[in-house]
Formats: structure tokens, C-alpha cells, sequence
């Protein structure tokens, strides 16, 4: 099934001087008059939580090679999955902080 979003309400066309154009339909992501939403480290849990995590448990030494990084953080990212689950059960609480704070920064 075809995404509503993905509708095209003209054909999209290409050439070496454009860009390709097409006009979506209102996808649903918008807001009311038309804004996208912010892109903020703040909503995004690799940004803000994940990444330091994996760095912390696989990066306590230095590795010979890309395999044992690797491997690293493969073993680290198992030893994650409770804390992760604690991240997404969090998150409506950082979706509203970042309504309060009308988009803006809020750590």
C-alpha cells in the first residue's frame, strides 16, 4: 500500500539545469499551517542517549581493527536493549518538553 504522502499531484521531471519538482498532497507530518516539524537532536534517542551509551560500554579500550570494534559494539548494543526500552518509554515526556519549550532546546 502506497504511503498518502508519496501521491504526486503532477508528474516529478528531471534535467541536468533542475531539480526534480513535485508537489505533495498535505502530507500528515505537517502542522496546521503548513510548517514541517523542527529537526531536533533533542527528539532523535541515537543523538541523545543511544550513541554515548554503545561509545561508553564498546570504547573503554582502544581496538586493533574495525572486527573488534565491530564486535564491541555489537555485544554492547545486546547488553542495551533494557535501556533502550526505558528510552522509548520516555519519550512522550520529551515530545512534550519540546512542545513547552515550543521547539526549542530543552536539556
Amino acid at each position: 500500500m502506497e504511503h498518502p504522502a508519496t501521491k504526486l499531484t503532477r508528474p516529478k521531471t528531471f534535467s541536468v539545469t533542475t531539480a526534480p519538482t513535485t508537489s505533495l498532497s498535505t502530507p500528515h507530518w505537517r502542522n496546521s499551517i503548513g510548517e514541517w516539524p523542527p529537526n531536533s537532536s533533542d527528539l532523535n534517542p541515537l543523538d541523545y542517549a543511544v550513541w554515548s551509551i554503545l561509545e561508553e560500554k564498546a570504547c573503554q579500550k582502544p581496538h586493533p581493527n574495525v572486527e573488534s570494534l565491530k564486535k564491541a559494539l555489537k555485544k554492547a548494543w545486546k547488553e542495551t536493549l533494557d535501556t533502550l526500552v526505558k528510552i522509548v518509554d520516555n519519550f512522550p515526556k520529551r515530545l512534550k518538553a519540546c512542545i513547552d519549550a515550543k521547539g526549542g532546546h530543552f536539556e
